[in-house]
């Protein structure tokens, strides 16, 4: 046992080994969280039983695991199209590994292990990995360059493949106690130990989590040279001349994050995964090393984020032309990109920044992303996906630029992967410590285990979360303790549509938060978002928490063009549209006048059981042979943003209009 929870502690935030400075708080790890909460359970076993396997499936079929078999013989032409197509091995590992560490699994426990031995052959002798250069190292792949590293700087993704690499590893070590894995990526991370520094090469690499991963490999070896070299990859960000007076962000170095030192940054730019690795890593390095302009930096640049480049529905990088961020508040609906990884790397990023900074805020956002912008990547059946996200279809627009419906594969399969390995560690974020408080970050039914101040504390959730706002905790110590149980009120419930002027509320709801303990109203203050609950807490006391749960119309700062005079839906966490399916074909044509009354009703027998939200509107219909335009009255129907195109090609849209200023005649 004493094994196992240091495998724990060094993989998931606490160190396994004396470091003078950390995050201030701890998340509490996923293996020490039991879930029993529908929602989420239901997602976390399709992944482990149709996600995952179908991941194997794929990158047996498509040729991923062939390019490593290649690579060990050093014969043959890789046979996929990017040299970044090993991760989606790696990215399957680690969720899979996440998904053993709670459900043990001797046939899958062997599949893995027979991976990892093919990913091992093709390592070669100094530790360098790279399938698109080891198959044939005098023809490599287009964009890895003739030499090794030598475009890292850009396209090749050498050290992108590290990264993933490193954190499937981590994983794996951590679920199963064995090293075959852990020991091919300490030599690979030797061999760049050995390769860059400052008397060595110098690189700001082009695909950023080589640095969240060297902080992993650190967290579990204490090798102070793997953290040394992710600080070191992260100030060689802005040295290199780009031509600072082009418009081109490729041309700059903004694509790549790289314009300028990061400490000097103060804006989410460039491609949108790229840049939350880089602030994930920039916020890991920071907690290590007490690095206080790191903090400065991405402090104003997740400002800037969520104040200008963030979606309703929680997703970020608008536009699709190198899957970037756009200008402040360029944020179209019907070419909205919003891609899938970008969202997972968002919730990374705000975990971290809340461990630094104990504020809500970032819990809100986080929270936003999750039940909106992430899942909305993958399809209720577990393998069928979205690589972008849409805000607008429309079934006669020609210029959409994102998926009319779901895929089961992509070319670039980044996202489904990703979905893998985020989906079984959600539990690990539900909690978090430091000294004697206890921060209740997700509300999700479930028993958590936590040791506060050396002393065992067991807390159980049972609640109905997203769908109702009643929730209850059961807190069981072993000893009568002091504690301060810190629970997240969400900003949603505090007439706050997101933790900035870019989003509010068209009115404001005078329903109040209620806490009860035992049956009893209690006091208690707010503290960065949080009601905190200070007591001596004994066995089976309940706690009480009432979230109001009307639904919410939502409207953007005027600077954000397209969602003028444009209303979206909320009821608590959960952002609506309405589509195609339930809305007599189309999802365009519907007006939702200021007076219109939403009522909420529970379907259990559609999309695996969603609240819809249905009122009395307006349709517009539009007679182009006969150059009419007229209204009707309608029901609206709205279902979870989440959950659209899980029945088939049609349209959907998220904002809409309150009155007719314009007919758009392109109709079906």
């Amino acid at each position: 046992m004493k094994k196992i929870a240091v495998l724990l502690l060094a993989c998931f935030g606490l160190s396994a080994y004396a470091q003078q400075r950390d995050y201030p708080i701890q998340p509490v790890p996923f293996t020490s969280v039991k879930l029993t909460d529908k929602f989420w359970t239901s997602r976390i076993e399709t992944n482990r039983t149709v996600t995952i396997p179908a991941s194997f499936a794929r990158c047996e079929s498509t040729g991923r695991v062939k390019n490593f078999v290649m690579a060990a013989e050093h014969k043959g032409k890789f046979c996929t199209v990017y040299p970044f197509d090993d991760t989606d091995i790696y990215k399957t590992i680690e969720g899979a590994s996440y998904s053993l560490a709670e459900h043990p699994d001797p046939k899958l426990s062997a599949y893995l292990d027979s991976l990892i031995t093919i990913v091992g052959k093709a390592q070669e002798p100094d530790g360098y990995l790279y399938t698109a250069r080891s198959i044939d190292p005098l023809h490599p792949q287009a964009w890895a360059g003739a030499e090794r590293w030598v475009n890292e700087g850009k396209m090749s993704h050498e050290l992108y493949n590290c990264g993933h690499m490193y954190e499937a590893a981590a994983a794996h070590y951590m679920a199963t106690g064995k090293r075959n894995f852990l020991n091919i990526a300490l030599k690979n991370a030797d061999l760049l130990v050995r390769t860059f520094g400052p008397d060595k090469k110098h690189v700001a690499p082009g695909h950023e989590i080589v640095e969240m991963g060297l902080v992993r490999l650190y967290r579990i070896t204490g090798k102070k040279e793997y953290l040394d070299l992710a600080e070191f990859f992260i100030d060689q960000r802005g040295i290199k001349k780009y031509d600072a007076k082009s418009k081109d962000e490729w041309l700059n170095g903004m694509y790549f994050q790289d314009n300028k030192p990061v400490v000097q940054q103060d804006e989410a730019e460039g491609h949108a995964v790229r840049a939350m690795y880089l602030y994930s890593g920039i916020a890991d390095v920071a907690a290590l090393t007490g690095d206080t302009a790191y903090l400065a930096a991405i402090d104003k640049i997740w400002n800037n984020m969520v104040g200008k480049k963030m979606y309703v529905q929680g997703s970020i990088g608008a536009v699709g032309d190198g899957e970037r961020f756009g200008d402040n508040y360029e944020l179209p609906n019907a070419t909205a990109y919003n891609e899938t990884c970008a969202a997972i790397g968002s919730v990374f990023w705000n975990q971290r920044m809340f461990l630094l900074h104990g504020d809500s805020k970032y819990i809100d956002v986080m929270e936003k992303t999750l039940y909106n912008g992430l899942i909305s990547g993958v399809g209720l059946d577990g393998k069928s996906f979205f690589y972008t996200n849409a805000m607008q279809i429309k079934n006669s627009f020609a210029g959409v630029a994102t998926e009319p419906e779901r895929s089961g594969w992509f070319t670039c399969s980044c996202c489904p992967t990703n979905v893998v390995r985020l989906i079984p560690s959600i539990p690990g974020y539900i909690y978090a410590e430091r000294g004697n408080a206890v921060y209740v970050n997700l509300f999700i039914s479930g028993v958590g285990n936590l040791t506060v101040n050396n002393r065992a504390v067991r807390i159980t959730q049972q609640n109905n979360y997203p769908w109702d706002g009643g929730l209850l905790f059961t807190i069981d110590p072993v000893k009568t303790m002091d504690m301060d149980l810190n629970i997240r009120i969400p900003g949603w419930a505090q007439n706050e549509a997101i933790p900035s002027n870019l989003y509010s509320y068209e009115k404001t709801s005078a329903q109040l938060v209620e806490i009860k303990v035992n049956g009893m109203p209690v006091n208690y203050q707010m503290q960065k978002g949080y009601a905190v609950v200070s007591r001596k807490w004994k066995k089976n006391d309940k706690v009480e928490v009432t979230l109001p749960m009307d639904v919410r119309r939502v409207v953007a700062n005027t600077s954000v063009l397209d969602d003028n005079g444009k209303v979206a839906l909320q009821r608590g966490p959960i952002m609506y549209c309405a589509e195609w399916k339930d809305n007599n074909g189309q999802a365009s044509n519907l007006i939702v006048p200021k007076d219109a009354v939403f009522k909420p009703e529970f379907e259990a027998g559609l999309l695996n059981g969603v609240t819809v939200l249905k009122a009395s509107v307006k349709r517009i219909n539009v007679d182009v042979a006969e150059q009419n335009v007229s209204t009707q009255n309608a029901t609206l129907t709205a279902i979870p943003y989440y959950a659209w195109a899980n029945r088939g090609k049609g349209e959907m849209t998220v904002w809409f209009p309150e009155q007719i200023k314009y007919v758009d005649l392109l109709t079906k």
